[in-house]
C-alpha cells in the first residue's frame, strides 16, 4: 500500500522538523519549551484535543505565560462544535511548518497523539473518503445506544482494530467501521500493508519515558490539579452552551464530567474513571512509541535526571542529525 499523493507531499513538508513525544503526563510540554529555546524553535502542538478552543483545563494547554516564552502553533484552531480530521491537521500543520522555517526557525512538534505522529512520519493510507450519510448513521447509534454498542459492531467485523481502540474513542471507531462498510476490507488489514520505512527520518523523534509507577502517579496528580483548576466549571460552560461536538464530547475527562453534571455519577467516581482511562491511554501510547523505535526513534529517560541533562542529550542528538 502506498500513501496518497497528498500525504506524500505532507511528509516532505515535515522533513526538517523535530518531534518531542511521550505518554500523557510524562512532562514533555514543559520540557518542550526549554528545548525550543535551545533549538531556536517554535512549538507545533501534536495534541488532537488542544486544537479545540475553550477546552483548556482538560487538555492541559500551555499557559499564556508559557506561550509568551515560546510561540505555540496548532492550538485553538477550531471550535469544539466542529469536526477536525487527520487530513485537516496535516494540511494546517504543514502550512505552519512552512511559515516557521521561512523565518529561519526550527519546527518542534510537541505532543502525544500517536495518530498524528504516525501520519507525519509515514503518510496516510489511501482509504475511502468520508461518507457523511454513513457517518451520521454511525454517530446516531452512539447517541442512541452509547459508544460501546458501536465498538461491539467493530469487534465483529474487525476484532484486531477493536482490541486496539477504546470503546470511547468514537472518532476512530467510526472511521474503522466506515472503511469496512465502504470497502468490505477491515482497516487493520489495510494498515498492515503499510509497512515501508517512514518517509520522515524517525531519528528526529525523541520519546520522553518514565517508569510506569512514576507515570501513573503523575497522571493521578495531573487529574487532581485539573479538578482544582476548574475542570468541572469548564465542562459545565461547554455543556450549557451546547458547544461540545461529537468528537470533543468524547474526550477523556469531558465525557465523564458531563455524566456527573447530568447526575449520572458522583464526582469522586467520575474523577477516578478519568484517572483510570488516562492511565490506560498512557499505556497504549507507550506501546505504540516502542514500536517506533525500530525505525530509529530515540528514547530519552526522564526519571532521576535534571532538566539540563535531558536537554543536553536531545540537543546533542539533534546536532548529530545535521
Amino acid at each position: 500500500m502506498s500513501s496518497t499523493p497528498e500525504a506524500r507531499d505532507y511528509c516532505e513538508a515535515f522533513a526538517n522538523a523535530i518531534f518531542l513525544t511521550g505518554a500523557t503526563a510524562s512532562g514533555k510540554s514543559a520540557l518542550g519549551i526549554d528545548l525550543a529555546i535551545r533549538l531556536n524553535a517554535e512549538i507545533v502542538s501534536m495534541d488532537s484535543m488542544a486544537i479545540y478552543r475553550k477546552m483548556d483545563v482538560g487538555t492541559a494547554k500551555p499557559t499564556l505565560e508559557e506561550r509568551r516564552r515560546v510561540p505555540h502553533r496548532m492550538i485553538d484552531v477550531v471550535d469544539p462544535t466542529e469536526e477536525y480530521s487527520l487530513m485537516d491537521y496535516l494540511r494546517d500543520s504543514a502550512e505552519v511548518v512552512d511559515d516557521i522555517e521561512s523565518r529561519g526557525k526550527v519546527a518542534l512538534f510537541v505532543g502525544g497523539t500517536p495518530l498524528y505522529l504516525k501520519a507525519i512520519l509515514f503518510g496516510v493510507f489511501s482509504g475511502p473518503g468520508a461518507d457523511k450519510a454513513l457517518r451520521d448513521e454511525l454517530l446516531e447509534k452512539v447517541e442512541r445506544d452509547g459508544p460501546e454498542a458501536l465498538w461491539n459492531d467493530l469487534r465483529v467485523v474487525d476484532p484486531e482494530t477493536a482490541q486496539r481502540l477504546h470503546p470511547n474513542d468514537v472518532k476512530r471507531v467510526v472511521r474503522a467501521l466506515e472503511v469496512f462498510k465502504l470497502t468490505g476490507v477491515p482497516i487493520s488489514r489495510r494498515q498492515r500493508e503499510f509497512q515501508s520505512p517512514p518517509r520522515v527520518d524517525a531519528r528526529r523523534a525523541f520519546i520522553l519515558t518514565r517508569e510506569r509507577e512514576t507515570l501513573y502517579e503523575r497522571v493521578n496528580q495531573r487529574v487532581d490539579e485539573m479538578i482544582k483548576n476548574g475542570f468541572v466549571d469548564e465542562v459545565k460552560r461547554l455543556v450549557d452552551a451546547r458547544e461540545l461536538g461529537a468528537t470533543a464530547s468524547q474526550a477523556v475527562g469531558y465525557r465523564e464530567l458531563a455524566a456527573f453534571l447530568r447526575g449520572e455519577v458522583e464526582l469522586a467516581d467520575a474523577v477516578e474513571t478519568i484517572k483510570q482511562y488516562t492511565r490506560n491511554f498512557a499505556k497504549r501510547q507507550e506501546t505504540w512509541f516502542r514500536s517506533l523505535e525500530k525505525f530509529g526513534a530515540q528514547r530519552v529517560a526522564a526519571d532521576g535526571r535534571t532538566r539540563d541533562e535531558i536537554l543536553d542529550e536531545i540537543v546533542a542528538n539533534v546536532a548529530a542529525l545535521r
